[in-house]
């Protein structure tokens, strides 16, 4: 292994974009990634008011690393960006220098959570107005990395390999996602009959505001909240396992604890925005940034979850707030649905159920997946983990026909070239190997 920092194999903003050389750009904010999730670009023309901080200029394999708040996890690494897409100065620009380490390993190295928690530290330590990290702190981390590159590309590859499935995984349920939409928009926007009773959403169940808490807490008991940000991170369903928690009594859990059944509005941040939460068997609660819907009858959960948010950008307009938009339940209440017939509600239910279990079983694997992911990184790093002799191009090895469990285990092992020191390590590598579905393997 080799002890090299930051510093000496790789560039940090080596390069300023120049707006001026384009009609249109692609814009990137560090809130726009997450965990190497690229979210939203901004579409900006000449005639746009062009952001000031729209200056780093980035290349294929950049890999971009917020200096604003490092435990948020605002990092990515691009694959052949387009020539006009440029990235806010909140973030620090990586470039490996003369093929001096693989780009993608590097990318694996820095977003660690050890190096997470230290620039963090760094960060909360600094005199600016809000926590952040200065180029030079991401130069002077020290990384221990192998000799050979083509080591560092074979780790790589594998870590790749989960992220890959994810990305799949995202993919499908976007458009499982937008199928479900269009199922919803056919039954009852482009069929809607005027005769459908109308009714307010106070008639259809009961809100209440969630819970405003002291973060600094020590009396009760470890609960698992929503915040805003869990609700912006999500577009249907909100992510339990990635949820804060905080400590909270036993009596105050009770009475914002939330169910499959419930609709989540955002009430601040992204005013009106509607999620829904994955059936789970921990307590979950809600902060005071948000509201819970809880309705009357729970066959209408599908369709007003599709109804409201169609009343998202409604729900926006009508909100108000001195330091940040807010939306009330006093807006809510007043929003008007149509209600369609139970026989077509029950149609819906019955098509659209099925979508919904498969968008929570994916989104489930792929968090298994990167949770594996996480846990054999620094494996692979320290040793516990080794590989074989690396292959530039690995060759496809397939299953034997009807071969068994184990037998198909040993040659995905032995085709990624990976081998386990020690039965808890061997352990890791067969969880590994369950999550992965067959075809993947």
């Amino acid at each position: 292994m080799n002890k090299v920092r930051l510093g000496e194999i790789a560039k940090v903003n080596s390069t300023t974009f120049c707006t001026d050389d384009f009609d249109e750009i692609l814009y990137l904010d560090t809130s726009s990634v997450t965990k190497g999730v690229f979210d939203n670009f901004i579409h900006l023309s000449k005639n746009d008011k062009i952001p000031s901080r729209a200056k780093r200029a980035v290349k294929d394999k950049t890999i971009v690393y917020s200096t604003v708040r490092p435990n948020l996890q605002h990092f990515g690494i691009f694959n052949t960006p387009k020539e006009n897409v440029v990235v806010s100065t909140g973030f620090a620009t990586i470039d490996v220098k003369d093929n001096l380490a693989s780009p993608k390993f590097l990318y694996y190295c820095l977003t660690q959570d050890k190096f997470t928690n230290y620039l963090h530290t760094i960060a909360t330590n600094n005199v600016s107005s809000y926590p952040s990290i200065n180029p030079s702190d991401l130069e002077s981390l020290e990384l221990e990395i192998p000799k050979d590159i083509k080591t560092q590309t074979a780790i790589a590859r594998i870590l790749s390999s989960l992220d890959d499935k994810i990305e799949l995984n995202n993919k499908i349920n976007a458009a499982l996602e937008n199928l479900a939409k269009t199922i919803y928009e056919y039954c009852f926007v482009q069929n809607a009959e005027k005769t459908w009773e109308r009714k307010s959403l106070k008639e259809l169940g009961e809100f209440k505001n969630g819970a405003n808490y002291e973060k600094a807490n020590e009396i009760g008991e470890r609960i698992k909240i929503v915040n805003v940000r869990d609700i912006s991170s999500s577009s249907f369903f909100i992510q339990v396992e990635n949820l804060d928690e905080i400590i909270l009594q036993r009596n105050e859990i009770e009475k914002y604890l939330l169910c499959e059944n419930d609709i989540i509005f955002a009430r601040s941040g992204i005013p009106g925005a509607t999620r829904l939460i994955e059936k789970t068997e921990e307590d979950v609660i809600f902060c005071g940034f948000a509201i819970r819907f809880r309705l009357n009858d729970n066959n209408l959960k599908e369709y007003l979850f599709f109804s409201l948010k169609q009343n998202e950008e409604f729900a926006k307009n009508k909100s108000g707030g001195s330091i940040m938009p807010n939306i009330s339940q006093d807006i809510l209440k007043e929003i008007s649905i149509s209600i369609p017939p139970t026989e077509l509600l029950e149609k819906f239910n019955k098509t659209v159920s099925p979508i919904f279990s498969a968008i929570i079983k994916n989104r489930q694997e792929s968090a298994n997946l990167a949770q594996l992911r996480d846990f054999l990184l620094p494996l692979l790093l320290n040793g516990q983990v080794t590989m074989g002799k690396a292959q530039d191009e690995p060759t496809i090895i397939p299953f034997q026909k009807n071969a068994d469990s184990d037998t198909k285990y040993q040659t995905w092992k032995e085709q990624i070239g990976i081998a386990a020191r020690g039965n808890i390590d061997e352990k890791t590598l067969h969880n590994i190997y369950d999550a992965i579905d067959e075809n993947d393997r």
